[in-house]
């Protein structure tokens, strides 16, 4: 496999240029359902802020999961994972995943890859599906989607992918659903808006929600807050 060349974007932070493409966070997907603007104060007009409480408290029980899960865990490729849920239940965490094609990196909270089907899990604070979460899960599946095209014959035939959120910290999967071809539609389309927002082809949008704003950490700073009573 060809090596991906890979250098930062001049003028936007967390933006790779990868093969020539724009390359960014799935993270965004999120972002830009809340708001897209606070993509602009933060990555293109360089806003720095300190982390939120919640920003703070994710972290560290990402940190947290992971040390338990590489207690028990074997060590194994990504090949050798494929190959060994042909038979298997196998789980991974903090799983990297990138599309040059389409644009798009992360890295996926858990997996789970069974004989039948490939389940990807976002965790998220609360139990409330959010349509900016399904969006950011959705991107996982596809670039996951979208990594594997290269090992269908190891795979041996098409598995379904299933997207899923599931409360931080606890068992509850409260959202899921599989990623279908109008799943896999929609969230192409949204991505493609990103890339245009990266490329100055459409505008950043701000969010006509008060509410978003009075929660955003970026509400001192912006020049598009929505005013009460606007929605």
């Amino acid at each position: 496999m060809p090596k991906t060349r890979s250098k930062p974007h001049p003028n936007i932070s967390q933006v790779m240029i990868m093969d020539g493409q724009n390359n960014f966070p799935i993270s965004w997907l999120n972002k830009q359902g809340y708001c897209e603007y606070s993509i602009y104060l933060e990555n293109v007009k360089g806003i720095q802020l300190q982390p939120t409480l919640d920003m703070v408290i994710g972290t560290k029980e990402h940190a947290r999961l992971e040390t338990d899960f590489k207690k028990d865990a074997e060590p194994a490729t990504f090949e050798e994972m494929l190959e060994a849920s042909k038979t298997a239940e196998i789980l991974s965490r903090e799983l990297p995943v990138t599309s040059v094609h389409f644009g798009i990196r992360g890295y996926i909270d858990e997996i789970w890859m069974t004989p039948d089907e490939f389940i990807i899990i976002d965790d998220k604070p609360g139990s409330r599906a959010f349509v900016s979460s399904i969006h950011q899960v959705q991107g996982y599946c596809l670039a996951f989607k979208d990594t594997i095209r290269s090992f269908q014959d190891m795979i041996g035939g098409e598995r379904r992918i299933t997207a899923a959120l599931r409360e931080r910290g606890t068992n509850n999967i409260f959202w899921s659903s599989y990623f279908d071809n109008k799943a896999e539609e929609d969230i192409i389309n949204l991505i493609n808006r990103v890339q245009n927002l990266i490329t100055g082809r459409e505008d950043f949008i701000p969010t006509q929600n008060p509410r978003k704003c009075r929660s955003c950490r970026f509400k001192r700073k912006c020049d598009k807050k929505a005013l009460p009573g606007s929605i």
